[in-house]
């Protein structure tokens, strides 16, 4: 009597998280190879315009649940379902959406088109180096090789690229928000911050200078929100030594200008000086807590844009 083999049927994608921070994506991908398989899908090509940047990821368990973002959220369960196809073959493939793509049903909004890298993973350990290096704040690269199949450690670059033949994506740590001042606005910004995902360090008026130091990073902003010079001077002079991308405090025109002559008889020199951002904000002036939160926080966001591009 003749068998006729059962229908495999593939599983449906289905997303599971709406976080686009790369570190919860590549915790989800270790958690995900260590239940079964993952696939680690990567934006590798821009064509026109793209709501992402080259780099971002989409990572798919071999159970369908998914998540990540290469696109405004509208190829992402096209990019599963070919994840998941490649999980059951065991090979990578690179995969086309929108302009120049065979899938005439899927369009880009924005009337571009974007390449999109699936790989199958066969280890986590570059994975997990990345996720060590992040924990530890500092920027690492992952070089993905289509020809080879392999994702391996590399040094990171300036910005996720095509090198030679392989495309290497950079990781780096979140925004940290080192924060001075006892007023209203310093807790407006602090709750604010907190909501937008980044990491607050509130520093007060008498703690030891090593503290804040060893606070700042290159991914830190240093916001100074008092109303008394001789309060911030301290961590300001900290801020200024320090390598923050950002360094912004409160205070009128007329305000800042006492600053900068107290720095000079301190000796700092003009471009020490002009990295700060007086009067603070992107917008202004502001009469209540929450537009200046606000305000310090987009240029804060548009300040890291440029020094993390």
């Amino acid at each position: 009597m003749d068998q006729t083999p059962a229908t495999i049927t593939a599983p449906i994608p289905v997303r599971v998280s709406d976080s686009d921070d790369p570190a919860e994506l590549l915790r989800f991908a270790i958690d995900a190879h260590g239940r079964g398989a993952a696939a680690l899908a990567t934006l590798v090509d821009i064509r026109g315009g793209a709501a992402r940047t080259l780099g971002s990821h989409v990572v798919v368990a071999a159970d369908g649940r998914f998540c990540g973002y290469v696109s405004g959220g509208c190829v992402e369960a096209a990019v599963a379902s070919e994840a998941l196809l490649a999980m059951t073959e065991g090979r990578d493939r690179t995969v086309k959406f929108g302009d120049g793509s065979p899938f005439f049903d899927i369009v880009l909004p924005c009337g571009g088109g974007i390449s999109v890298a699936i790989h199958v993973l066969r280890d986590v350990g570059a994975v997990q180096h990345v996720l060590d290096r992040l924990g530890r704040r500092r920027a690492a690269g992952l070089a993905y090789s289509p020809e080879r199949q392999t994702l391996e450690v590399t040094d990171p670059r300036p910005r996720a690229c095509w090198l030679e033949e392989d495309f290497v994506g950079v990781y780096r740590p979140g925004t940290r928000v080192v924060l001075s001042g006892q007023t209203i606005e310093a807790q407006t910004v602090a709750r604010l911050a907190a909501v937008a995902g980044y990491d607050v360090v509130i520093r007060g008026r008498d703690e030891e200078h090593r503290a804040a130091a060893d606070s700042i990073d290159p991914f830190t902003a240093v916001v100074l929100l008092h109303h008394d010079l001789d309060a911030e001077i301290a961590i300001l002079k900290t801020a200024l030594r320090s390598p923050a991308f950002y360094i912004g405090a409160l205070g009128s025109t007329r305000t800042h200008r006492r600053r900068v002559e107290r720095l000079a008889a301190l000796a700092f020199g003009q471009d020490e000086i002009d990295r700060i951002k007086a009067p603070i904000g992107m917008f202004g002036p502001t009469r209540d807590a929450t537009s200046l939160a606000l305000s310090v926080l987009a240029d804060i966001a548009a300040a890291r844009l440029v020094a993390h591009a």
